[in-house]
Order: structure tokens, then C-alpha cells, then sequence
């Protein structure tokens, strides 16, 4: 029996629901790490695969469920993604030992699908003057969630098992699965076409090289005969799946559909903002705890406070975001955003050494995040056709983990290059770098930005078609 179609607010209100679980899922092990490690008697650098292996099968599972989604059917993969989603988190929650854990991490991954599907399926229901507005709540949810994930996994952490952590978070997935089944109707739009398995191997391949060797450089070193080939084999591997797509009469992603100047400059203006935003998310909590002269020796509770500016924030700033372009064109809020975001950085670098400085900081953040996240998930949708949807909006949440990994990887050298005498401690410094680095590639983003154009991808490709 297919669903009736539900006024889209009902519809959007599901779908947000679901991305907020997500994101809570995507932030919430990170005051927990420690505790992993401690828990299981273990490495560091096997504790921290609690989140690469998230990061990795993220990475790997989105484009392919969302070309998947495009081909079958994107309610029919969204509810394949819950489904993945929620047996991870359940199976996290009674993890027997750290490979266990790590294990349904990496099922819970599959979940990062859930974006771009929801996306297209908001651009395929949604009234035309609604689809902004629509992508800007939802992509404002992926920040939103992360910054409440941080919040209630400090709470959890600090007071109760952490497998309260995967247990309370399945709650959400659940209740979306079966309001998604129930009330999400399946789009009647579909991209025709045969599964393209070499190109899913090929790409896999590539990004399971790459996000390993990102996320694993620091422990390794970045010169480390290991790290190079694993660097190697990601090139080698893209390169093989380029060729491989642009022989297949049936691709999993058209090339030219990437090449096509709106959607390059978009992802580009993606990786980078990816770089700027996880890096400052990511180095918050951590100086905040400092007690070292500088930070506030908050703990894990507390911590989360900090961000909870800026996640309230970004639910006022997406949806803004998705009406001011409607009304002025979506490349604005994207440039607009990443100055925000900027701005938040400098006053992260040099004006830290209050409470106060920190709480304003981090409410530009959640402004000019949310407005950002928003921006890109409409340029995408403005410059795509719809058969081709689900699969750009997963190629451009890749580029931002990627860019995001990045960010996050490039602090941590950072501090771990800076440290205060013989101790692991990072100095001052080390954080006022990060920030000023992330305010600078911000500003970078925003200059992108405002060169994007919008010409839908499918015109443009029929007329290539027609010169050739």
C-alpha cells in the first residue's frame, strides 16, 4: 500500500527528525573516547576508530544508497538507511569489546545516506517556493544536532554508562523509521539505470584509502611509508573510477554532472568550509577544559555549554538562510555565512580569555554555520536535475566529512607540535593558530562562493550532447 501524500510540513518535520538523530549519533561519542579506552583497556589510537569507522562508512555509504536512491526509489533507501543506522546503534549499545564497538559503528555509517535522500525527496515533494526553506531547516539540523550531541554526551558521560549514549540515541532512529514507513510517500521520479558496480568498488576503495590515511596520519606520521601508499592507492584508485565513469554508459556519478561549474564551485567552497567549521567545533570543547593558564577547566558538562549558542543558533540560521536565497539567490548566504564563520574564528584566536567572548563566538558560529550548510544543500538543488539529486547532495556531504577530517586532523598536528615544555599540553598558541587558520580558509570559502552561478546541470549537459 503506498502512503497518500502528507502536506510537506508533516513530511519535513519527519525528515527532521531523523537528521537530528543522525547528527546527535555523528558528535556524541566524542567526550566519550576517554571513557572507551578506559572501558576496554585499550590504545588511543584504537579508541579514536570508534569515530573513523563512522567517518570511513559515512563517507563510502552516502553516495552509493544515494545513487541507489535515485535509481530505486529515495523513501525505499532512506528507510534502508534508518534500518542500518538503528542496528548500529543497538549493537553499540551492548558491545562486548572495542572491535565489537567499532564494528556497529561502522553499520551505523550507512545513516550519513539520509541527508541527501531527504533532500531530494523534499525537492521532488515540496512546493517550488518551499525547497529552501525546507533544505535550510534540514541542513541546519546536521549542526544542530552535533552541538546537542556534544551537550548530552557530556551529561551521559559525566553521570550515567556510556552505552547510554547508543541506547538513548537509537530512540529517535526508531521513532523516524516507522513515521517515515507510515507517512513519507515514495517520489514518482527515478534515474532508469543498471547498478554500477565497478564504480562503486573503485570509488569505496578510494575513500576508504583516503578517510584511513587523514584519520590516521597524525598516529602514523604524515611522512610514514604506510600512510604514502594508502595516499597512493586513494589517487590510483580515483583515477581507475574517473576512467571507469566515463566509459560506463550507466555511471554511478556522471563526471560531467561534478565537472559542471556550479556543482565544482560548490564543493570546493564545501571542502573548505568542511576544513574551517569542524576544526573550530572540534577545538572548542577541548580549550574550554583547559586548566593549563589558559581555558576554563569546565568539565565535559559544562563544555557542551559552550556550544549550545551555537546550536541554537543554526536552527534560526538555516531556515533564514533558505529564504534569503529564494529571494536573492543561495551563493549569498553561503558568502555571508562563511564571513560569520570567520568572524567567530578571530574572536575564538584573540578574544578568549573570557566566558563571555567565548558564548559570542560560538553563536556567530552556530549563525554562520547553519547558514552555510543550508547554502550548499541549495546550490546543489539548483543546479542539478532531479534524477540526479540524491546522488550530488551525497557527493557533496562526502566532500564535506572529507573537508571536515581534514580541519580536524590539521588541529590536532597543530597541537601536537605545540606543547608546553616536555608535557602534552598544547600551548596558547597552538589554539590561537587553529582558529586564525579556520577564519582565513572561511574567508576563502566566502570568495568562492560568490562566483558560483546558477545554470542546472542538465541543460548544460544537453547541450554539450548536442554539440558533440
Amino acid at each position: 500500500m503506498v502512503p497518500e501524500r502528507q502536506h510537506h510540513n508533516v513530511t519535513l518535520a519527519i525528515l527532521t527528525l531523523a537528521g537530528a538523530a543522525f547528527s546527535l549519533q555523528q558528535t556524541m561519542v566524542f567526550p566519550a573516547l576517554g571513557t572507551f579506552q578506559e572501558e576496554f583497556g585499550t590504545s588511543t589510537a584504537w579508541t579514536t576508530w570508534v569515530l573513523t569507522g563512522f567517518l570511513v562508512s559515512g563517507a563510502v555509504l552516502t553516495p552509493i544508497l544515494g545513487r541507489l536512491g535515485d535509481q530505486f526509489g529515495k523513501e525505499r533507501l532512506l528507510l534502508v538507511s534508518l534500518g542500518l543506522f538503528l542496528a548500529g546503534c543497538l549493537g553499540a549499545a551492548f558491545a562486548w569489546n572495542l572491535p565489537s564497538l567499532i564494528a556497529f559503528r561502522v553499520v551505523s555509517g550507512a545513516g550519513g545516506a539520509l541527508f541527501p535522500l531527504s533532500f531530494a525527496i523534499i525537492r521532488d515533494e515540496f512546493p517550488a517556493d518551499k525547497v529552501k526553506v525546507g533544505i535550510g531547516l534540514l541542513s541546519a539540523v546536521w549542526g544542530v544536532g552535533g552541538g546537542f550531541g556534544i551537550v548530552l554526551s557530556g551529561v551521559i558521560v559525566d553521570n550515567f554508562s556510556w552505552r547510554y549514549l547508543f541506547l538513548l540515541g537509537s530512540i529517535p532512529v526508531a521513532l523516524s523509521l516507522v513515521l517515515v514507513d507510515r507517512f513519507v510517500p515514495e517520489s514518482p521520479i527515478r534515474s532508469p539505470s543498471r547498478v554500477d558496480v565497478p564504480g562503486a568498488l573503485l570509488l569505496s576503495g578510494g575513500l576508504i584509502s583516503l578517510m584511513v590515511a587523514l584519520t590516521e596520519g597524525e598516529d602514523w606520521g604524515w611522512g610514514s611509508p604506510l600512510l604514502l601508499a594508502l595516499l597512493a592507492l586513494a589517487a590510483a584508485l580515483f583515477i581507475c573510477w574517473g576512467v571507469v565513469e566515463a566509459r560506463s554508459s550507466s555511471p554511478m556519478v556522471d563526471l560531467r554532472m561534478l565537472a559542471h561549474r556550479p556543482i565544482l564551485l560548490t564543493n570546493i567552497a564545501t571542502l573548505i568550509a568542511g576544513f574551517a567549521l569542524f576544526s573550530c567545533f572540534v577545538l572548542v570543547p577541548t580549550f574550554v577544559e583547559s586548566d593549563a593558564g589558559y581555558g576554563f577547566g569546565a568539565t565535559a558538562t559544562q563544555a557542551g555549554l559552550y556550544l549550545l549558542p551555537s546550536s541554537l543558533l543554526m536552527l534560526v540560521a538555516g531556515p533564514l538562510a533558505g529564504m534569503l536565497g529564494r529571494r536573492y539567490g543561495s551563493k549569498w548566504p553561503l558568502a555571508g555565512g562563511m564571513v560569520v564563520v570567520s568572524a567567530a574564528a578571530l574572536l575564538f584566536a584573540f578574544a578568549h580569555d573570557d566566558s563571555g567572548s567565548v558564548l559570542l563566538a560560538s553563536a556567530l558560529l552556530g549563525l554562520g554555520v547553519g547558514a552555510a550548510f543550508a547554502a550548499m544543500a541549495a546550490l546543489i538543488a539548483d543546479n542539478v536535475d532531479q534524477r540526479e539529486m540524491s546522488v550530488a547532495g551525497g557527493m557533496n556531504t562526502v566532500v564535506r566529512m572529507i573537508g571536515g577530517v581534514i580541519g580536524g586532523q590539521v588541529g590536532a598536528a597543530v597541537l601536537t607540535a605545540r606543547t608546553i615544555g616536555t608535557t602534552s599540553v598544547p600551548t596558547e598558541s597552538a589554539f590561537t593558530i587553529t582558529f586564525a587558520l579556520s577564519a582565513v580558509t572561511a574567508l576563502v570559502a566566502a570568495a568562492i562562493a560568490v562566483s558560483i552561478g546558477v545554470s542546472p546541470v542538465r541543460r548544460h549537459l544537453e547541450t554539450a550532447d548536442a554539440r558533440s
